[in-house]
């Protein structure tokens, strides 16, 4: 009996040091390196951990309470009624009311907004739209729509920066902007003291912070996924979280459909996944991913350049510009895609994003927001500049709808890409969003005190 005592007690101290080993720590500062501007809107990592929305997409991709606790359409979703949660307060200790989630929502789009009015009744938010928005609450998980208290910056504050999220703005200096843990978030403190987010660094620069313990946190391209298995970095890679798209106009010689069909029929996605992205891109001929609706196997992605020389006939070479949006990967592919299009009798340019005076084609990724193939869809179309309600969620109805719209050819989808990181070895419960997107108010540090 007491050897069986004896050895039980011992198996209960080996175990103890690996449950602390694994138990989270609060305390320390987490750093973080990007390419771009933590502010960007949207998608801008600052305004994930400064800013909520009204609702928010979990893990999973659903859709769950945040600034909101409870929602409800009415007349077919003319009308949708969100119930503010209580006791919210901003950073600056304004409390949350419906007032000023009115005014933030109308700061944010204006006369541009999805819904055509939306007013304060109580502690409750109303949205009225003369069409239909079964998707809205999806729609309002998104980070164009988060809520920052407007009016409020003295100057010293980034615009849009006071907001009610796990971290708070403290400063923003030679490129470096440190947020501290809002110990009084409606959602409960994060683990982290603070975040510090170095802005506008090289990938190869990252990828050697990282390496040297500068850095917990780093961005990998999925172009570079594979290199960065061969420099053994520790890598989170989410599932396809962004669809890469040409968005075509319909203006000008682009009003002929038959020249937009010869545009896709052109293009030659293989070489894209294969040469540019280092076949970590998912091929696809659909708007939504294989797994989400079963159906995309339907869109064909082969190219067929006889076609695309038939569609195109003796229209006029009157000369096109492409430009992309994002990085130099994202050069190189619009530079590719270019070349496919020379092939097929077009005459075209590659300008830079912001330099060109009419752009005919845009190279662009749009983020997957939504693990529900309805509202996925929505607001997918509602990002490529082609709005439709998607009233009905069978997949009969959702193929019939990305069927119509791919066929008019002024959205062409091309790749579906992961988001991935590379993360440093104190870094602990480091999960990401079915965008892709890094949930830092989760994660802890080993080290921590």
């Amino acid at each position: 009996m007491f050897r069986q005592i004896a050895i039980s007690c011992l198996l209960t101290a080996m175990a103890l040091p690996a449950v602390a080993h694994t138990r989270p720590h609060y305390g320390g500062t987490l750093r973080v390196e990007v390419e771009g501007d933590p502010w960007q809107r949207p998608g801008g990592l600052a305004r994930q951990l400064v800013l909520d929305g009204l609702t928010a997409t979990s893990v999973d991709g659903n859709v769950r309470p945040a600034l909101a606790v409870e929602w409800k359409p009415e007349n077919d979703n003319h009308r949708w009624q969100f119930k503010l949660r209580s006791d919210v307060h901003f950073h600056n200790g304004t409390l949350v009311s419906s007032t000023n989630v009115v005014a933030a929502l109308t700061a944010i789009c204006g006369a541009g907004c999805p819904w055509t009015t939306v007013r304060a009744v109580g502690s409750s938010v109303i949205f009225l739209s003369d069409a239909p928005l079964p998707s809205l609450p999806e729609l309002l998980a998104t980070d164009e729509y988060r809520i920052a208290l407007s009016g409020a910056e003295d100057g010293a504050l980034p615009a849009g920066s006071i907001g009610t999220g796990p971290f708070q703005f403290v400063s923003f200096s030679n490129g470096v902007l440190l947020l501290a843990a809002n110990d009084n978030c409606w959602q409960g403190r994060p683990f982290l003291d603070s975040v510090e987010i170095h802005a506008h660094r090289s990938i190869h620069d990252q990828w050697l912070d990282l390496s040297v313990g500068r850095a917990d946190l780093v961005e990998v391209p999925a172009e570079q996924l594979r290199h960065a298995h061969e420099q053994r970095l520790n890598v989170v890679v989410s599932g396809p979280a962004s669809l890469l798209a040409l968005t075509v106009s319909d203006t000008g010689v682009l009003s002929n459909a038959n020249l937009r069909a010869s545009i896709a029929y052109a293009i030659d996605r293989s070489a894209l996944s294969n040469v540019i992205f280092q076949k970590q891109g998912e091929i696809t001929g659909s708007l939504l991913p294989a797994e989400l609706t079963g159906y995309s196997f339907l869109f064909s992605t082969e190219r067929d350049l006889n076609k695309a020389h038939e569609l195109r006939g003796g229209a006029s070479s009157q000369q096109l510009t492409i430009v992309a949006e994002g990085g130099p990967e994202m050069q190189l592919a619009a530079q590719r895609m270019a070349l496919n299009l020379r092939d097929a009798g077009f005459n075209i340019q590659v300008a830079s994003s912001g330099a060109a005076q009419h752009v005919d084609i845009t190279l662009r990724k749009i983020a997957l927001e939504s693990s529900e193939p309805g509202p996925a869809l929505e607001l997918m179309l509602r990002k490529a500049g082609s709005p439709a309600p998607v009233l009905e969620q069978t997949p009969a109805s959702l193929y019939k709808i990305e069927r119509q719209i791919l066929d008019a050819h002024m959205v062409i989808p091309l790749l579906y890409l992961p988001c991935a990181y590379g993360v440093g070895g104190r870094v602990r419960d480091l999960r990401l969003r079915a965008d892709g997107s890094p949930l830092l108010a989760g994660a802890s540090l080993e080290d921590a005190p």
